[in-house]
């Protein structure tokens, strides 16, 4: 019997790449043949994805805001969706899984078009564009977290979580370190729209926290480029032990030790704060499309296990009364990593593929 055929459509950022390419080594750990179908950029993102092979077809985005863009983008999708057609009549897939981004639209496009079922997976609490145009042909929607907005009706909608990285699932079991000594605060977010972060939470807990607290606390935060010196002095000059990097490479071994988090609330970073149950605060990124990062927190602070500060209200003496309150209290502490605890899962990509075995019946 030859091996069945799963087609990826998935690209445009790692938020959607990430997920996928869990999704293809259980699949492929499951006898599967995986072929990914992105575009140039998608593709970029995928240099390491699990594939057996990948193709490269035409996308875009449409930019309403640039009405004259959009016939152009509109003959990129349409020529992308063209090349996905024929490569499906000659490989005839047996399933097309979609992730999101525009680079997965000719994928499931072309799989509608040919009656091969689809499976999709929203990683956010909203649906996407290209998601909610495919959701009403999917056999199934499944999302990253219960909440699911502008799902059509009659859909058929599996909230079965976000997959998290090997390195983090593996900290599923380790307990909440103590919290009762020094603590360690670690601050995520030093992309694109994050520059604020890296002005405002510095001075938060180095001008607004009380001496007994500020004596304890390390913090480790990524910040963007030119935002390292300004940063490493505001803690140095508060006497507060600090790590200040545009990246780590070792952010499992990060989120073991940290005592707390504050991040954007992304599918992914909150499915990992949860995976590894940390009390955290979460700032929602204000540009993001449909505010999804505001209903991906809802997962958190609507268990108690996390505090939502808006961009608008970031100001480092609110910022710095509310870790006060949060870090002077180890027992909530405890009480709140417990309920992060409790809204995670690492089982995802298997009960996707599972959901992927039933649709095929494979």
């Amino acid at each position: 019997m030859s091996q069945p055929l799963l087609i990826i459509g998935a690209g445009g950022t790692g938020g959607h790449m990430f997920p996928a390419a869990a999704f293809a080594e259980e699949m492929r750990a499951r006898g599967w043949q995986v072929g990914l179908v992105s575009d140039d950029r998608g593709l970029r993102y995928g240099a390491n994805f699990p594939a057996d092979w990948k193709a490269e077809v035409e996308a875009a985005s449409p930019n309403t805001r640039k009405p004259w863009t959009i016939p152009g983008t509109l003959m990129k999708l349409n020529k992308g969706v063209g090349a996905a057609r024929k490569m499906m009549r000659e490989r005839r897939p047996d399933l097309i899984a979609g992730f999101g981004g525009y680079p997965a639209f000719p994928a499931l496009a072309a799989g509608r078009r040919e009656g091969i079922p689809l499976i999709i997976h929203e990683q956010n609490s909203v649906l996407g564009r290209v998601n909610r145009r495919f959701a009403s042909h999917a056999a199934v929607v499944a999302s990253g977290f219960p909440r699911l907005d502008r799902l059509p009706a009659g859909v058929k909608h599996v909230p079965l979580g976000n997959p998290v990285r090997a390195p983090i699932a593996a900290l599923r079991d380790l307990p909440y370190p103590d919290p009762t000594g020094p603590l360690n605060i670690l601050i995520t977010g030093g992309s694109q729209g994050s520059r604020i972060l890296g002005e405002a939470l510095p001075l938060a807990i180095a001008n607004h926290l009380p001496d007994e607290i500020k004596s304890r606390v390390r913090v480790v935060q990524q910040v963007r480029e030119e935002q390292v010196e300004a940063v490493e002095q505001i803690y140095r000059h508060a006497g507060i032990a600090a790590e200040i990097s545009t990246f780590f490479s070792d952010m499992a071994d990060r989120l073991a030790a940290a005592h707390f988090i504050i991040a954007r609330s992304g599918a992914g970073t909150v499915s990992e704060i949860a995976a590894v149950g940390r009390p955290s605060i979460l700032i929602p990124l204000k540009i993001a499309m449909d505010d999804h990062q505001t209903a991906n927190a809802a997962a958190l602070t609507d268990v108690g296990a996390a505090d939502l500060v808006v961009e608008d209200n970031l100001y480092p003496n609110l910022v710095g009364e509310l870790l006060a309150v949060r870090l002077g209290d180890a027992e909530d502490l405890r009480t709140r990593a417990a309920a992060a605890y409790g809204a995670g899962s690492v089982t995802a990509a298997k009960d996707l593929a599972d959901l992927a075995g039933q649709v095929t019946r494979t």
